[in-house]
């Protein structure tokens, strides 16, 4: 198998993926010009998702007690 074939092979896919992802981009780019500044006011507006202190604690102590488990198996193969 040729490698330097099937490089440029994969070469040519990207770079035609890329093409068609560009034509995209300028269309939507294109729509969000013809529609004005509503487009990024909305975007915008987007919230961030926001953990309630909870649920912080929740995945505190999951995290803690893996990593814990984690350690302990690790000291239990360092004594053998």
């Amino acid at each position: 198998m040729n490698i330097r074939a099937a490089l440029k092979r994969e070469e040519r896919k990207l770079e035609e993926q890329l093409r068609k992802l560009q034509n995209q981009l300028n269309g939507v780019q294109a729509a969000a010009k013809a529609l004005g500044g509503s487009v990024s006011r909305e975007l915008a507006g987007v919230k961030k998702r926001v953990l309630s202190a909870a649920a912080r604690a929740k995945i505190s102590k999951a995290t803690k007690a893996r990593w814990a488990k984690y350690r302990n198996e690790k000291a239990k193969k360092a004594k053998n």
